[in-house]
Order: structure tokens, then C-alpha cells, then sequence
């Protein structure tokens, strides 16, 4: 069941998050996020923007959520999108079901750009983004450099509301 993202997930969101962290270069960082530091981003994003969780039965096995593009007001109507979910859950269609439901709650909200960084190459997030409609605008050559590997970076663009052409 997908809802809304509570106080008592952000460890179990900071597991399934740190796994990425110390096993691949899908995020940038580094080094584990703390618990203190996962509940203070929840916290700040969860004030704006929605923090959906894939919970089944009491366990987190997926998250998905928004925050804002740039700090600057013009830029109030883009978000950017992440989704992540459990290794051992991945190809049963939770980042799907995630992404669709995060993309009806801003687009409710008025929300009119959503961009998602991915890592490059990463076919199955590419795939997942241009299945809801997202568009390649950009790649960033070897902007990223982790697991001693320099990495590219690609950036989709979702516009709600899109003029047909």
C-alpha cells in the first residue's frame, strides 16, 4: 500500500537509502547517512512536498519523493523526483506504482516541472522516467566520481500540461 511517509519510516528509509549509498553510484554521497541526518532531511521535504513509502505490511520497501529544483522563487513550480526501492523488491513494479501516485500529488499541487538526475547509465531508471513521460534534456559528462570511476549524469524533464506540438 503506497501512503504518506510518517516519522516512524525514516530508519527504514535511511536502511533501504544507505544500501545505494555503500553499493552503487545511482547517489552521489558518499559515506551512510545518520539517522539524525535522514530524519532532518524527511522533515524539511515533508514540509513541502510529498514523501510516499511503499509499505507492505509494516515494512518499507520503496520511497519516493519531491523537493524543491533551486532555492530561488522563480523556480517555485519545479521539483525534483527520487525513488528508491528495496534491492530484494526491485522488478516488481513499486518504483511505478511510486512514481505514479508522486506525480498525481504535485501535479495537484500545481507543481509544473519535475527533473530527475540519473547516474549514467542506468537503463531501468531511464526506462522508468520515459514511461511517465519524462524527456532527456541534458547530460553532463563525468561530473561525478565514485568508486574510483568517473561518472555522467543525465537530466529527464516532465512538464505537466505539456502544449502538443
Amino acid at each position: 500500500m503506497i501512503r504518506s511517509a510518517r516519522n516512524e519510516d525514516v530508519g527504514q528509509i535511511r536502511d533501504i537509502y544507505n544500501h545505494y549509498i555503500e553499493n552503487t553510484v545511482i547517489t552521489f554521497e558518499e559515506l551512510p547517512v545518520s539517522p539524525e541526518d535522514m530524519r532532518n532531511r524527511f522533515n524539511e521535504v515533508t514540509g513541502l512536498y510529498p514523501w510516499l513509502v511503499y509499505d507492505d505490511g509494516g515494512k518499507v520497501i520503496g520511497y519516493a519523493y519531491a523537493a524543491g529544483w533551486k532555492s530561488r522563487s522563480a523556480y517555485r513550480f519545479s521539483v525534483e523526483s527520487t525513488v528508491y526501492v528495496r534491492e530484494d523488491s526491485l522488478g516488481k513494479g513499486i518504483g511505478a506504482a511510486l512514481y505514479r501516485e508522486l506525480l498525481d500529488r504535485l501535479k495537484a499541487a500545481g507543481v509544473h516541472a519535475v527533473l530527475a538526475g540519473i547516474s549514467l547509465p542506468n537503463e531501468k531508471s531511464r526506462k522508468l522516467h520515459e514511461k511517465f513521460g519524462f524527456v532527456k534534456v541534458a547530460h553532463l559528462p563525468q561530473v561525478g566520481y565514485k568508486f574510483d570511476q568517473w561518472i555522467d549524469v543525465g537530466y529527464w524533464e516532465l512538464i505537466f500540461d505539456r502544449p502538443s506540438a
